[in-house]
């Protein structure tokens, strides 16, 4: 395994030279700089973590803590997985994955044990418990998921009540009076998944404002109780003309419903989902959907936490940042049909 002093040698410089310009400690001219880099790729040089994190005190590592849920679609939180660790490693870091169940214990041991440098917690909770342990923590944190107090963090989330006001207005200027809204099951929301409620109060909200007849469902997440789910919907509201699913579930299982009824989209019903575009393609969905964008917030929240992790920051105060909905234009809504 090369060294640094093999840098050194094939760069033709001195030992600490090498160092420094791997390190950024120093200014180092462009030409000295390429020719370490040459011999970083030609002897695929890696540097030892332990010697490294001794003379920085960084471990060029970032703890994400997330939870698999029973109660949530697991395929949805691996895209915001895969957001934080993609972003993580162009930034030069490697990613400490916790799935601990009791999440303040595994934020608590980890911090005191000095194993990253900083934090990204995901599956935020309106009054999470780990927040607390995460403010008195040594290292910096990130948050995927707006909790209800959100201070002294930065945050970053989609503007759920945004998106609920923009899939009802899209529907309804398309002609649509009468929508069916499905959320995740109602658990998640009595956990403290906030954003479940965000999303459909406001959705309710604006479809009083437009004198629209919304129906609002909680829905299980997981097959096949999620398809039969959609069938009894569907029978239940037999003049709806417009599907809304914040479920990323039902999104998956729509496909085969429509299919065994014998309609589609947007001729029968039209739908708009909430989800990303990678989960759109895993599942080849054909819905028209509210990006979630998962990979967008992971890269934020990765590059916030860096730039605290490393000082380079020009904002001191934490920040709450929350993306403006976009919707994703996949054909699935047209003008309601007409039924007699």
């Amino acid at each position: 395994m090369a060294t640094i002093g093999d840098v050194a040698r094939v760069a033709g410089v001195s030992r600490s030279t090498a160092s420094y310009a791997l390190s950024g400690k120093r200014s180092i001219s462009a030409e000295v700089r390429e020719k370490v880099e040459q011999a970083v790729r030609s002897l695929d040089y890696t540097p030892n973590a332990g010697a490294r994190a001794l003379a920085t005190s960084q471990t060029k590592v970032i703890g994400l803590l997330a939870r698999f849920l029973e109660d949530e679609f697991a395929p949805a939180m691996l895209q915001y997985i895969l957001g934080v660790t993609n972003r993580a490693r162009e930034c030069g870091y490697d990613t400490l994955l916790l799935t601990d169940e009791d999440g303040v214990s595994a934020l608590r041991r980890i911090s005191d044990s000095r194993m990253v440098d900083g934090f990204i917690l995901l599956n935020v909770a309106e009054n999470d418990d780990r927040l607390g342990i995460l403010r008195a923590a040594a290292q910096p944190g990130s948050l995927v998921g707006l909790p209800g107090d959100p201070s002294g963090l930065d945050v970053f989330d989609l503007d759920f009540v945004a998106a609920g006001r923009l899939m009802v207005q899209t529907l309804h200027e398309l002609g649509h009076r009468t929508m069916i809204l499905v959320s995740q099951p109602e658990h998640v929301l009595e956990r403290g998944g906030a954003y479940v409620s965000r999303l459909a109060n406001a959705a309710q909200d604006r479809a009083l404002e437009l004198g629209v007849e919304l129906h609002h469902h909680f829905a299980p997440s997981s097959q096949p109780q999620i398809g039969r789910e959609l069938v009894r919907l569907l029978d239940a509201h037999p003049h709806a003309t417009g599907l809304l699913l914040n479920n990323e579930a039902a999104a998956a299982a729509l496909p085969n419903v429509l299919q065994t009824r014998g309609l589609t989209a947007p001729e029968d019903i039209s739908v708009i989902g909430r989800y990303s575009d990678d989960f759109a393609r895993t599942f080849s969905l054909p819905y028209t959907a509210i990006d979630s964008a998962a990979d967008e917030l992971g890269r934020r929240a990765v590059e916030r936490l860096v730039s605290r992790i490393e000082g380079t920051t020009d904002a001191v105060s934490p920040i709450v940042d929350l993306i403006t909905p976009r919707i994703d234009d996949r054909g699935s809504t047209s003008v309601p049909p007409t039924r007699h």
